[in-house]
């Protein structure tokens, strides 16, 4: 699968993926590489804390790329890096990093998602991701805080405790190490990175290489934790399920899905680089892929990548519910493509 040749060096407005590709070449600096560099006032409160995360944020907004392409400065003794661990630290005691908001010590014990410690699955140079971000370094952890029927990765994803547990040190080192054997990104994923957000972001504070952050998920993040992401994450590559809620409860055992989701496309939109992904589901063409690919042009524009995927197989405990016992018709994945394509969508995978 390969983008249309010339939307990504022409076409768009918002230069698609300029700032990821600018990274992937080392001609600027990462989103997080570039906050390591910028000072911050180290506090011990929470909500200091947040207030000095968001007076940096902002300058962050208005000052990004530019910085990033001034090479590397001294590193402060705290910075923005540092405080977005310390609040994703605090954040853990009293667990909200998703929305489902369980407020559990995830230090004691584990939270509504069923994770405690992170547990790596994998990590491996994937050439099967979208063609701009091949080969991708991706990072699979165990665990998620959906619950979805069909999941084609429920080994992990409904099984947190599988996997190796490693240190942030030894997990960087990797990094570093595929960053050099060519990997264009690191990807995170799973089941889904959201629970192990404090462990990534202390991983990639110890990594040397700049490499561009891929944060590949639900999206079904809480506002707190979108803000940590912003300014660490260079790429979104998101996971957009459902056009309502009712097939999110029914189908992932989600609530309020169609909200969050939707506020937190806005949110990756404004603060990085994006690829939104949709697997059409048979049946669901009409409730769920058309009501995503109208708001997605509505909200976000023409030119957002998007990829509309025909994989879906009924794995795991599809074939208990009728409308989604088997993969996808010919005919309703010309109806989905064609549908973005009179939409206006300029950059469709």
């Amino acid at each position: 699968m390969t983008l249309k040749a010339n939307n990504l060096k022409e076409n768009n407005p918002k230069k698609v993926l300029q700032n990821y590709r600018e990274v992937m070449m080392n001609k600027q600096l990462s989103r997080w590489k570039t906050a390591s560099f910028i000072p911050a006032n180290n506090f011990n409160h929470l909500e200091d804390m947040w207030r000095e995360h968001e007076r940096i944020r902002e300058e962050f907004h208005l000052f990004y790329p530019e910085i990033a392409r001034k090479g590397n400065p001294s590193k402060p003794e705290f910075s923005y890096l540092d405080l977005k661990v310390k609040i994703a630290e605090k954040i853990f005691e009293s667990c909200v990093l998703c929305e489902m908001k369980c407020e559990v010590n995830r230090n004691s014990e584990k939270g509504s998602c069923g994770v405690q410690y992170p547990q790596v699955a994998s990590e491996f140079m994937h050439i099967g991701e979208e063609a701009p971000l091949v080969p991708s370094h991706t990072i699979f952890f165990a665990g998620c805080n959906f619950q979805c029927i069909y999941c084609q990765n429920w080994d992990i994803s409904q099984h947190p405790e599988e996997g190796m547990p490693l240190s942030e040190a030894h997990l960087a080192d990797i990094i570093d190490r595929r960053r050099t054997q060519g990997s264009r990104n690191v990807n995170f994923v799973g089941g889904d990175p959201t629970p192990h957000l404090p462990f990534i972001l202390k991983t990639m504070r110890l990594s040397r290489e700049n490499v561009p952050v891929v944060w590949n998920s639900n999206l079904y993040l809480s506002e707190e934790a979108m803000n940590l992401l912003d300014g660490f994450a260079d790429l979104y590559l998101t996971d957009f399920k459902y056009g309502n809620d009712d097939c999110a409860l029914r189908l992932s055992r989600v609530h309020h899905y169609w909200e969050v989701v939707t506020r937190n496309h806005k949110l990756a939109w404004q603060a990085g680089d994006m690829i939104i992904r949709h697997l059409v589901l048979p049946n669901h063409v009409q409730c769920c892929t058309k009501p995503i690919l109208r708001w997605i042009y509505h909200n976000l524009g023409p030119e957002v990548v998007i990829n509309i995927m025909g994989q879906y197989r009924p794995v795991y405990g599809a074939c208990r519910y009728e409308d989604i016992s088997r993969p996808p018709s010919r005919r309703e994945m010309e109806e989905a493509l064609a549908y973005a394509r009179d939409l206006g969508f300029i950059n469709i995978l």
